[in-house]
């Protein structure tokens, strides 16, 4: 049947839009136990998956009950760097263009021989929702110009992150045992774009 998957966790219908107090909530029904909160669009939407037998009331009581924890995440979320690239203007994406694109074949010569491999074409985009991208079969590798207001470790880890996809396509165990031998400290670079 369209619109519905198999699986632990899979989406049983389309997400479903509220408003509750004010808050603005998309509702995902899944195959999963319990009720399950996150911020999506910088704050500006709550995100709540449920199982098909949590009804919309039971819904708008637990947003009520969780309003203050919303309130403290919105307000560090509209003063995260996520937050203050979504209000970019164009010439401060231009000068992120810039510091990235002056700051990746640099890293990209340092770990290419590291690896082994050979990057194809580099592209820098202003991506909402992904740090970098890699199509292993061109070697095209594509990195999000937000990362230019992360330290510049975060960039590094983005970039080796890339050229590995081009030894490991998928992010299975081998992907992850190349990351900790290549870079022991992965994770906590990860952790400073989240």
């Amino acid at each position: 049947m369209a619109g519905r998957r198999k699986g632990h966790g899979a989406t049983v219908s389309p997400p479903q839009e509220y408003e509750i107090d004010g808050v603005r909530v998309r509702l995902i029904r899944k195959r999963i136990r319990g009720v399950h909160m996150r911020l999506a669009d910088a704050g500006k939407v709550v995100v709540i998956s449920a199982p098909s037998t949590v009804s919309v009331r039971e819904i708008e009581r637990f947003v009520r009950q969780h309003k203050s924890w919303i309130d403290e995440q919105r307000k560090e979320a509209s003063t995260s760097l996520m937050a203050q690239a979504e209000a970019a203007t164009p010439e401060e994406v231009a000068a992120w263009r810039e510091v990235v694109s002056a700051c990746v074949p640099p890293l990209i010569a340092a770990w290419e021989p590291i690896l082994g491999v050979k990057a194809g074409n580099v592209v820098y985009r202003n991506m909402k929702s992904r740090w970098g991208s890699c199509q292993p079969a061109t070697g095209r590798i594509c990195i999000n110009v937000r990362l230019a207001l992360y330290p510049p470790e975060c960039l590094e880890y983005v970039v080796v992150h890339e050229l590995c996809h081009l030894l490991e396509r998928g992010h299975d165990s081998k992907f992850y045992a190349l990351m900790d031998r290549l870079m022991p400290d992965w994770k906590e670079r990860r952790a400073k774009l989240r």
